[in-house]
């Protein structure tokens, strides 16, 4: 089943007198369950793209579909809302609020939404995660690994149809990596969670079920 569906994305920059492309005419589809590694070098436009399929930016042209729906017609309201419902976002500085303790960061995106918060699956999650010991600790008492699994417990929450991470390793040492990305696998491989995960780590990348390369804002 197809969960994902980009169509001819272009995203241009104007330069002066000039348009820079960071995406040109990308297309590509994702089934559910699947684990997609997008690669390339610095300013090849992965990022672009993943803020587009979140819906954290929009394409110059093109469209990007999530379950049927067409993304980049969205208002800015109502991509809120899907996105929260829809998408789970792991990015590589964490984005914890320091103000909110393990649970609570976790459950944020239930409680932005009005949804009551499942216990069991909160449980499973944590235990999961392997943050026991650690739910009713500060993000500012947390190890970046520590730090990237409460990340990764926020984005799963909801149940999400597709996780989108960008560098989630980035900031991590070897060890913690490879606990991240097993983490991830492990998921995808138990509850069929699709993910696409931006990385310029080969090992990352090689651990996926299929890899996207962009050079110069075009898929090679």
């Amino acid at each position: 089943m197809e969960i994902l569906k980009v169509e001819h994305i272009i995203k241009t920059y104007a330069n002066g007198d000039k348009l820079l492309y960071a995406l040109n005419d990308v297309s590509f589809s994702v089934n559910q369950g699947e684990f997609i590694a997008i690669v390339g070098p610095s300013g090849s436009g992965k990022s672009t793209l993943l803020h587009i399929i979140g819906g954290i930016d929009k394409p110059t042209d093109g469209k990007a579909f999530i379950n049927g729906t067409d993304i980049s017609k969205l208002k800015t309201d109502k991509m809120t809302i899907f996105r929260r419902r829809n998408i789970g976002l792991v990015y590589q500085f964490y984005n914890l609020l320091p103000t909110l303790n393990v649970e609570d960061n976790i459950v944020l995106p239930l409680l932005l939404d009005g949804k009551k918060v499942d216990k069991d699956k909160l449980e499973e999650l944590i235990k999961l995660l392997g943050l026991e010991e650690r739910r009713k600790a500060m993000p500012s008492e947390l190890s970046g690994g520590e730090q990237q699994r409460v990340s990764i417990a926020r984005a799963l929450i909801n149940n999400p149809s597709i996780i989108l991470a960008d560098e989630p390793t980035g900031n991590l040492d070897s060890k913690a990596s490879k606990e991240i990305v097993d983490l991830f696998k492990y998921y995808n491989k138990t509850y069929k969670q699709t993910l696409l995960i931006v990385t310029h780590d080969e090992k990352t990348a090689l651990q996926a079920d299929r890899i996207l390369r962009l050079e110069d804002g075009k898929l090679v």
